[in-house]
């Protein structure tokens, strides 16, 4: 079975179970607003745009569904507060249409000329960087695909590490070459030895600090540079993990690290142990950067490919 593909029953409950604490919290708290009333008012409204920023959605990003939900009261001339569930459904479906054009059935590789296909992953520490690499190495391996990793933050010991203990819990090989080595020379190597083995797909690791922008900004791209001589036009997917539970810390991380790189893709981790799920909203809205990836659990098959409808239609679920 493709685990990047269609949604089966047992993934919907996986998301469904991953998003439970944000759907609790949420609806808890709408129903509270709109207690002995019948229609949505000027005082329901402003009970739900407090609702949505805290729930990470993002005081931008709230003020466009809060405006989107009046221009249709004025359009209707009121608004049932039995349909309001119904109407914000609606409306948080419209806007992730309009700003994440990332929605496959199922994720497919592009044509690269017969040679790897290159992901670079970028992150903070802590996020579940590392995690999110080996699970998907599994996945890809698990549907026939020959995997190579890169342990290239090689800025603290532990990041390397851990990306050994993916690589022989998946399976797959990996290059390293310790903690302190250039990190440019381990991508040189990584993709250079992928090549030889005619692998399909190299996941690069890469470091995980943002105290220093510039110096993040130079490695980066010096990485991409040695990339792009080895297999042209790579890495062909720059991937920046965030942890949903950090909410709003997570916009501030998406912003610092797409002033640092080109970002073509985001996974948000960590949705399964947070009431902040409306991050995704948020990010996919302010970023136009697509959601591509979303953790919704710690097994090895609760990282999905993110497909909005999908999503809208959890958080909205019974």
């Amino acid at each position: 079975m493709a685990f990047f593909g269609l949604f089966s029953k047992e993934k919907k409950e996986t998301l469904n179970k991953g998003l439970e604490k944000t759907k609790q919290s949420f609806f808890s708290k709408i129903a509270r607003t709109i207690v002995g009333k019948s229609t949505v008012d000027e005082e329901v409204l402003d009970n739900l745009e407090e609702i949505l920023i805290t729930s990470d959605v993002g005081v931008e990003t709230t003020l466009k569904v809060i405006e989107r939900i009046e221009a249709r009261i004025a359009r209707d001339k009121y608004l049932n507060t039995s349909e309001l569930n119904r109407v914000l459904k609606e409306e948080i479906s419209s806007l992730l249409e309009e700003n994440n054009t990332h929605n496959p059935g199922e994720f497919k590789f592009p044509d690269t000329n017969g040679l790897p296909y290159v992901i670079m992953v970028v992150g903070v520490n802590g996020v579940g960087k590392t995690t999110t690499i080996g699970k998907l190495a599994h996945h890809f391996k698990s549907e026939g695909k020959k995997v190579v990793l890169g342990a290239a933050d090689t800025f603290r010991a532990a990041a390397v590490d851990q990306l050994i203990i993916w690589s022989e819990r998946v399976g797959v090989p990996i290059v390293q070459q310790g903690m302190g080595a250039d990190p440019a020379s381990v991508a040189f190597d990584a993709l250079s030895s992928a090549k030889a083995q005619g692998a399909d797909v190299v996941i690069i690791d890469t470091a995980g600090r943002l105290h220093n922008k510039v110096n993040l900004m130079n490695e980066l791209s010096k990485i991409r540079r040695v990339m792009d001589k080895i297999i042209p036009n790579a890495p062909h997917e720059v991937l920046l993990v965030l942890d949903g539970s950090t909410g709003q810390n997570a916009f501030e991380q998406a912003k610092q690290f797409s002033l640092a790189t080109d970002i073509t893709a985001l996974a948000v981790t960590k949705l399964d142990g947070t009431a902040k799920g409306g991050v995704v909203i948020g990010i996919s809205d302010q970023m136009k950067i697509p959601v591509k990836y979303i953790g919704v659990g710690e097994g090895m098959n609760d990282l999905q490919l993110f497909h909005r409808e999908e999503f809208v239609d959890s958080l909205f679920s019974e």
